[in-house]
């Protein structure tokens, strides 16, 4: 594992943490694929049901890419084809928090937008600042945010790159709470905490769901929820769901 990308494993919450607060938690292809890895891994882990992203130090969750390892691209076709940080969050098959600390810019933000539940600290700032160095986000950028923050919104961000605070942020829907910066990571362990607790399959299948739900058409919708709770129900952890209600007893669920 990078140790500018560190993954620590306690109580089935894995905190994976961008590690290079010197920089502001930029990221480097190296930090990329070793944020592949540890994805890869968490999915890979019956030990890990629910993981946590953050940012090292007060300053920043991430400012996305370091800029300066941009131009060691050949030729914009490999840039194009580069291993994204973005799409492995999204490839992460355990439910996913965000725990931002200060700025997440460009693909810092997206890295938050990839996460399925975003809590910030009151000092956090949020922006889409490609576009006042010639660019635009290449990591999910508009569409995460036209659905979180609306068309409007997010055409506000993105073409004018200016910044967005925790209490905006909150508003527009991109965070779910904002607390004090003492208070972000035992509120991200606290919901990490009652996640792991729940019935494995089902938060997994749950978040297959919430995906479904934003991709598929209405009906299309409905009928794909339909048939991921017959699968659920199907699972023996649906089973011994059931047995301890009616034993009313707190349930012990094996991701089986």
């Amino acid at each position: 594992m990078n140790a500018q990308l560190t993954v620590a494993i306690a109580d089935r919450i894995a905190t994976i943490t961008i590690n290079r607060p010197d920089k502001l938690n930029a990221m480097t292809p190296d930090m990329a694929q070793a944020l592949v890895e540890a994805v890869a891994h968490c999915n890979g882990s019956d030990a890990v049901r629910c993981v946590i992203v953050t940012g090292a130090g007060d300053r920043a969750f991430s400012v996305g890419s370091d800029i300066s390892t941009l131009d060691g691209y050949a030729t914009p076709w490999d840039f194009r084809n580069r291993q994204d940080y973005c799409d492995a969050l999204r490839g992460c098959r355990k439910p996913v928090i965000a725990a931002i600390n200060g700025y997440a810019l460009g693909g810092g933000l997206e890295t938050a937008m990839a996460c399925d539940i975003r809590i910030a600290s009151t000092n956090a700032r949020f922006a889409a600042p490609e576009i006042k160095l010639g660019w635009i986000g290449g990591g999910g950028m508009a569409v995460s945010l036209a659905h979180s923050a609306g068309m409007s919104n997010a055409a506000m961000m993105i073409l004018t790159g200016d910044m967005v605070d925790a209490d905006r942020a909150l508003a527009w829907g991109l965070v779910s709470a904002v607390v004090p910066p003492g208070e972000l990571m035992p509120r991200a362990v606290t919901i990490a905490a009652t996640i792991a607790q729940r019935a494995p399959i089902a938060a997994e299948t749950a978040k297959l769901n919430l995906r479904a739900a934003h991709q598929m058409p209405f009906d299309k919708a409905i009928e794909y929820e339909r048939d991921l709770q017959a699968i659920c129900f199907a699972t023996a952890d649906a089973a011994e769901g059931r047995a301890a209600f009616a034993e009313k007893r707190a349930p012990k669920f094996q991701r089986r």
